[in-house]
């Protein structure tokens, strides 16, 4: 070792040497090891959950330790770590956790690596849940919201967690929806904001109108569950629709940092579709002349093959008719509280439809006769133009409306395979050919020609005569956020007799909520702000007459598609922001459940915000420069599901006192031998399956509990929580303790005398290759081991957060191949025990903190001589790349290979790094291992000849390892 410590190894100083303040003793003084009693050290007993309570105390007190002062406040890379904020329910469940857990891991390891790191946290505290459960409680929904954030803070505090809660914001703030309604001002004076009568759907029971995105495919309410109505109303809107080309093109740009399932659903929704509009005239009876009425349709190919059109309820046609028809009135009033999917059809008395092919083809008699035309519920209003053309052959919505409402006996179709595919098949035997193929003989001199070419041939004959036109059009529709309701941003509107809409000007920001009592919000019916009369009654800002303002208030995504860069000025009583702080947000971690909502508005929002005075202005004024958009990088973590019991006869959900888990194994319903169903669903009070995190926290440590939320599944996939099997993580903390014990004891034990002078001498340097060959087995090994998984864990939290699975994974294995085979050397020891606990520290900051420390005690005269983990730099490489080729081939293991179980050949592979651990069945080395150990074999020129050049390894059947790795056998 007098050699080791002449070693001019650059990464093995740096470590050592970041230990230590500036100005320390010398690191490793030859009389520091007799201060500690080891005996005594060697018995301290791990309790995770004191742990908690240490360290959580000393942050909420001290703050963590500085970060180091000798990487430079200037050049710090700046790295926005954001998770998505909140709703202050007053709880938090598991998918809290796991998404602070992630975050906060990520926040972590950027600080380490020298970042200037911006974590905050906030509250999206408006909305319906809050004015809901005042109502219920009798109590001011403001007093509720912040008894709730209060709670939920500690409980963030208690699962330790690192947010700046110095630039903390809650939406209900009158100092944070004050900017909220200054957004509003700015898209208003755009013109983004505007009101207009419109068909909306309404929630009967939360009394207040939804966007289309709030309604599910059945027509229920997201957050009611109710029956969704549609009524004619004035609301406001913001004209997203403006930006559909830029949110559409955009998404390309992000590729690579978002979820390819979160991309598609953008564009889905965002919907460009591109296609021709056709025009149909209509003949109303007792109406002189036709009525046209266009048709937006993606498959201009099917035009033979139409058997009526469907209109929607509120289509200028059908309400004209419905004064005459109490029929059709009667089926509107039903008709609006249906599903879009619905069957149901009226058919329009004395009106119909002529074929646009007529025009220019007298020879099919098919497209000669009149077309029915039907009311659907099916037809959406603010899609193309309120109308759709009914091609049952090749259309499977089409076909199950035609069949309930026309019971035809054949059904034709004018598309197949090939040409001479059939026309006509019966009713009962029929299914719609929705892909492309070639025209039948139905369809006149369009025969033959494939769907993509006949489509554009016969919309451009259509065109000749005014019957059709290429059309693009979009699914997005602009942006309905009015609310009806008392628990959300006034909308800073004045309503004045004489001057109309007023804006509310600047200087008299906020429009503040009129303060109200709990039992009167109870008592109210409808929106409360109608019924405020001193709130509601004003001047107007214009002329100074009487007005009122406007008593709706703002979709709390509103609140959301901005709050993000509020954290980057949360002190700023002027403006939202400064162009001198605006940027996006570098990793946005939540749930794929907003992967349309939520994320769709913020974009519109900050590409809006991007081309106003709040950016910079190279921001929108540079055309070169990249797309502004508010994410970078999307973590979408999966949901986390809970472990549910059920009754196997009757399915009813069973409580936890009715589940006897004695034998967690073999769960019995208590008092019988009868065993519940049980799966993994997602956590609900319905389901009895929910797990309070915190409880799970003061149980088994905060630290274990993130662990073991990690380690469960990869961030994207859903997470079946299952207590039982945290034990593993607390073996594993139980295993790294003492290798951290150990570790302490070596060092207080050695005579070691190498200070940070001598380590950092560059006359004392050797010839490499002799330096690491001095190294000893277990030395090489160690060093070895804690280089790559410092490599591996680095790669994976950088560049592949998703895994973060594996990181817990790596650092297991690195703590097992510690233990298992100590280095010799105290300064090897100490430098592999020091890196593992720092890639440790993201994870389990507790832990870590308290293993730095107990691990310093032999190294310095006090304990205020160390740094905090928590504030050290991330551990770097503990080798160039040709150092660790050099240490993984010295001293390989020899393999053998047999094919068809005659002994071939035997190679020398590089030694493993970690120790062999047996497959699940006990049998072997697990597969991860095998596959290693193969994929070393096949680089040999040995392993190259047999299994490549005289056997076709592509064609192997089979492939044994066995003996611990050292026999291979492959069967052709």
């Amino acid at each position: 070792m007098q050699t080791l410590s002449r070693i001019r190894l650059t990464p093995f100083v740096a470590q050592a040497r970041l230990c230590a303040r500036p100005g320390l003793r010398p690191l490793l003084p030859s009389n520091a090891f007799t201060r500690l009693a080891t005996t005594a050290a060697n018995t301290r007993r791990l309790d995770l959950p004191a742990l908690d309570k240490k360290w959580q105390a000393k942050w909420k007190t001290d703050g963590e330790s500085p970060r180091p002062t000798d990487q430079g406040t200037e050049s710090k890379p700046k790295s926005y770590i954001l998770s998505m904020f909140p709703y202050p329910s007053g709880t938090l469940h598991m998918g809290h956790l796991r998404v602070y857990t992630i975050s906060d891991v990520l926040s972590r390891f950027y600080k380490m690596r020298g970042h200037d790191v911006l974590h905050p946290m906030g509250w999206d505290a408006f909305g319906l849940p809050a004015e809901n459960a005042a109502i219920e409680r009798g109590v001011d929904p403001a007093e509720w919201t912040e008894q709730n954030i209060a709670k939920m803070k500690e409980q963030l505090r208690s699962i330790s967690t690192s947010f700046d809660w110095d630039r903390e914001v809650a939406t209900c703030a009158p100092e944070f929806y004050e900017h909220t309604q200054r957004i509003f001002l700015m898209l208003y004076e755009k013109g983004l904001a505007y009101q207009a009568e419109a068909l909306v759907n309404y929630d009967p029971v939360d009394k207040t109108v939804l966007a289309n995105e709030q309604v599910d495919a059945n027509g229920f309410s997201w957050r009611s569950g109710a029956k969704v109505e549609k009524l004619n109303l004035k609301q406001w809107f913001f004209r997203i629709t403006d930006f559909k080309e830029m949110l559409l093109k955009d998404l390309d740009s992000l590729a690579g940092g978002w979820p390819d399932r979160v991309l598609s659903m953008q564009r889905n929704w965002i919907g460009r579709s591109e296609g021709a509009k056709v025009t149909f005239p209509v003949t109303i009876d007792g109406q002189d002349g036709e009525v046209n009425v266009d048709v937006f349709t993606t498959r201009p190919d099917t035009l033979y093959g139409v058997e009526y059109l469907a209109l929607s309820l509120n289509h200028p046609i059908v309400l004209k008719a419905a004064e005459k028809d109490s029929a059709l009135r009667s089926f509107l009033d039903e008709a609006s509280s249906l599903p879009e999917d619905s069957k149901a059809g009226y058919r329009l008395n004395g009106i119909t439809a002529s074929h646009p092919l007529r025009k220019i083809d007298n020879e099919s008699p098919h497209v000669q006769r009149s077309l029915p035309i039907f009311v659907a519920p099916y037809v959406l209003s603010d899609y193309g133009e309120g109308a759709v053309m009914g091609v049952p052959g090749h259309d499977a919505r089409d076909i199950m409306f035609f069949k309930e409402n026309v019971k035809p006996e054949t059904i034709s179709l004018v598309i197949g395979e090939n040409a001479t595919s059939d026309t006509l098949v019966p009713a009962q035997d029929a299914k719609a050919f929705t892909q492309d193929g070639v025209l039948t003989s139905h369809c006149w001199k369009y025969q033959g020609l494939h769907s993509k070419e006949a489509a554009k041939q016969i919309v451009t004959d259509l065109k000749q005569v005014g019957q059709a036109d290429f059309k693009e059009t979009w699914r997005l529709r602009d942006w309905l956020i009015s609310r009806q309701r008392y628990w959300g941003a006034p909308i800073p509107i004045i309503h004045c007799g004489d001057c109309g809409p007023v804006p509310v000007p600047a200087k008299d920001l906020p429009v503040k909520l009129p303060k109200i009592q709990g039992e009167w919000l109870k008592a109210k019916k409808g929106n409360p702000l109608e019924s405020s009369e001193e709130w509601l009654h004003t001047n107007c800002p214009s002329c100074g007459g009487p007005a009122r303002r406007d008593t709706d208030t703002m979709d709390t995504f509103v609140d959301s598609s901005w709050y993000y860069l509020r954290f980057l000025d949360s002190k700023n009583k002027d403006s939202p922001f400064s162009p001198s702080v605006a940027r996006p947000v570098n990793v946005y971690i939540g749930g794929v459940e907003h992967a349309i909502l939520h994320l769709l508005y913020a974009r519109f929002i900050y590409k809006f915000l991007s081309q106003s005075e709040l950016f910079p202005a190279i921001a929108h004024v540079d055309e070169s420069a990249a797309p502004a958009e508010p994410f970078k990088t999307l973590l979408s973590q999966g949901m986390v599901h809970g472990k549910t019991f059920t009754e196997p006869l009757t399915g009813r959900f069973l409580l936890p006192s009715e589940v006897d888990l004695t034998s967690p194994d073999k769960p019995l319903i208590t008092g019988t031998q009868v065993a519940p169903n049980v799966s993994y669903e997602k956590m609900s009070k319905s389901k009895y399956n929910g797990v309070d995190p915190t409880e799970c926290a003061t149980k088994y440590g905060a630290d274990a509990t993130r662990a073991h939320v990690l380690f469960s599944a990869p961030v994207s996939e859903v997470l079946e929580w299952d207590e039982a099997k945290i034990v593993g993580v607390e073996r594993w903390f139980g295993r790294l303790w003492k290798l951290v014990l150990d570790a302490q004891q070596q060092l207080a034990e050695s005579s070691l005398a190498v200070s940070a002078t001598d380590l950092d001498s560059p006359g004392h340097a050797v010839s490499l290759p002799s330096s690491l060959e001095e190294l000893t087995g277990s030395d090489a090994d160690a060093v070895l081991a804690t280089h790559n998984t410092i490599s591996s864990v680095t790669t994976c939290i950088e560049s592949n957060p998703y895994g973060l699975n594996t990181v817990i994974s790596d650092l297991t294995k690195l703590t097992n191949a510690l233990s298992s085979a100590p280095p010799s050397s105290p300064l090897v020891y100490y430098l592999c025990v020091s890196a593992l606990l720092r890639l440790l520290s993201p994870i389990a900051p507790a832990l870590a903190s308290e293993s730095w420390e107990v691990l310093h005690e032999p190294l310095i005269k006090d304990s205020d001589s160390v740094r905090s983990i928590l504030s050290s730099p991330w551990p770097t490489n503990l080798l160039t790349p040709e150092q660790a080729e050099v240490l993984a081939a010295r001293g390989g293991q020899t393999v053998a290979v047999q094919i068809n179980g005659k002994l071939r050949c035997a190679v020398t592979i590089p030694r493993m790094m970690s120790p062999t651990t047996t497959s699940p069945q006990g049998k072997g080395p697990s597969q991860e291992e095998q596959d290693w150990i193969i994929s070393r074999v096949l680089e040999t020129a040995e392993g190259k000849l047999w299994l490549r050049e005289k056997n076709d390894w592509e064609k192997r059947r089979r492939v044994i390892v066995v003996k611990g790795g050292k026999l291979v056998n492959v069967v052709f």
